[in-house]
C-alpha cells in the first residue's frame, strides 16, 4: 500500500523563489536523510528534506555513492547540502546538484567532525569568515537556485561570531540560514542554547530556522519563541519516525496535534523505506545502510506501545537476508503490548 497522501497544513512562506508548507524541516544527516527518508518525510507533511552532506571535492570519493545521495526523484522542492573548503570546488558542486534537480543548495558550515573540520571544511569556516563568505559567493554565482547556509552558534563560546556570518550570508545573497544552538565544540554535548539563535534572527531579514534538540512540537514551539526564528529544523528526533516532521509542522500550523499513524501507516512507510534502500544500492549494501534505520524503526515502535521482542529486534538488524527483514518489518506494527501481556 502507499503510505499516505502529500500531507500539507497551509502555513506557506518564501525561501528565495521556493514556497514552502509548515515551520519544520529535516535536517542533513550523513547516512540518514537518504532518498528514501526524504521521500517520505516530505510525504508526511516536512516543509523541506536535505540531503545528506555531498563533499565538493571528488578526488578519492566513489562518484556513484556522491551521485546516489544528491538524487532527489520524488522529492519536491529538493535541497542538497554540499560541503567544502574551495570555492571554485563549491561552484562546481552546486553546478552538478542543480544539474541532478536541486531546487536548493545548503552550505554546510556547522559539522563538528574532526574528519570534516580538519579539512578546513564545516564548522572549520566559522574560523576564517572571510573564506566563509568566498565559499557562499562562488556558490550563489554558479546557479540559479536558491543557496542557504547552516552554521553553529561559532567555534566556542569565545567566538559566537553566528551573527556575522549570517549577515555576509546575506549580502552574498543566501536565502536562508539555519543555526545549531550549540558551538563546535560543544559538538552534541550538554543542551542546545536556543534564546542564543536569536542574536542571529536580529542581524539579518532573511529567514532564519533554529535547530538543536527539537524532538515534538511542544519542543518546537519553545525553540521559535526563544529564538524568534521562522522555522526549526528537526534531526536525529525523525530516525525511525519519518512522520515526526510533519506531525510537528502541522501542529504549529493549527495548534493541534495531528493523529499518530495507525499501524498499517507506520508498516507501509516501513517497507518502503527499506525497499527503496535495497533498490538503490543493492541487496548488500543497501541492507548495511538500512540497519540504522530498521533499529530506529523498532525502538520507535516499541516506546509508541507495540510489542517489538528483543530476538525479533536483534534479527531485524543482523539479518543479511532480505525477505527475513521484511517479514520482521511486516509484524512489527501486529501486536500493541498490553495484547501481548
Amino acid at each position: 500500500m502507499k503510505v499516505c497522501a502529500q500531507q500539507t497544513c497551509n502555513d506557506l512562506w518564501r525561501v528565495g523563489g521556493l514556497t514552502l508548507d509548515g515551520r519544520a524541516l529535516l535536517a542533513p544527516m550523513a547516512g540518514i536523510t537518504d532518498l528514501a527518508m526524504r521521500r517520505l518525510a516530505r510525504r508526511f507533511g516536512a516543509a523541506l528534506a536535505f540531503s545528506e552532506m555531498v563533499a565538493s571535492d571528488e578526488r578519492g570519493r566513489d562518484r556513484r555513492e556522491s551521485l546516489l545521495r544528491i538524487q532527489g526523484e520524488g522529492v519536491t522542492p529538493h535541497a542538497v547540502q554540499i560541503a567544502g573548503c574551495d570555492p571554485d570546488s563549491m561552484a562546481e558542486a552546486a553546478r552538478r546538484a542543480e544539474q541532478a534537480g536541486a531546487d536548493l543548495i545548503d552550505i554546510n558550515m556547522g559539522c563538528p567532525a574532526r574528519r570534516v573540520t580538519g579539512g578546513a571544511a564545516g564548522s572549520a569556516l566559522m574560523r576564517d569568515l572571510d573564506l566563509a563568505q568566498a565559499l557562499i559567493a562562488a556558490t550563489v554565482r554558479a546557479t540559479e537556485i536558491p543557496v542557504s547556509v547552516k552554521m553553529r552558534l561559532g567555534w566556542d563560546f569565545c567566538a559566537l561570531n553566528a551573527p556575522e556570518l549570517a549577515r555576509r550570508a546575506e549580502a552574498e545573497g543566501a536565502v536562508m540560514v539555519t543555526v545549531h544552538g550549540r558551538t563546535r565544540n560543544q559538538f552534541y554535548k550538554g543542551e542546545a542554547d536556543w534564546a542564543a539563535i536569536r542574536a542571529t534572527v536580529d542581524a539579518v531579514t532573511i529567514p532564519v530556522v533554529a535547530n538543536g534538540d527539537c524532538l515534538c512540537a511542544a519542543d518546537a514551539r519553545t525553540m521559535l519563541r526563544l529564538s524568534g526564528a521562522k522555522a526549526v529544523m528537526i534531526g536525529r528526533a525523525a530516525l525511525g519516525q519519518p512522520w515526526l516532521v510533519g506531525e510537528v509542522a502541522h501542529e504549529l500550523a493549527v495548534g493541534a496535534p495531528r493523529a499518530k499513524p495507525a499501524p498499517d501507516v507506520r508498516r507501509a512507510a516501513a517497507l518502503e523505506h527499506f525497499q527503496t534502500l535495497l533498490d538503490l544500492f543493492g541487496a548488500a549494501h543497501g541492507l548495511r545502510h538500512a540497519r540504522k534505520h530498521l533499529a530506529a524503526y523498532a525502538d520507535v515502535a516499541a516506546g509508541d506501545g507495540f510489542f517489538v521482542a528483543a530476538p525479533a529486534r536483534r534479527r531485524l538488524v543482523e539479518s543479511d537476508d532480505p525477505h527475513e527483514v521484511e517479514a520482521l518489518l511486516h509484524s512489527l506494527y501486529d501486536t500493541p503490548r498490553k495484547e501481548a501481556a
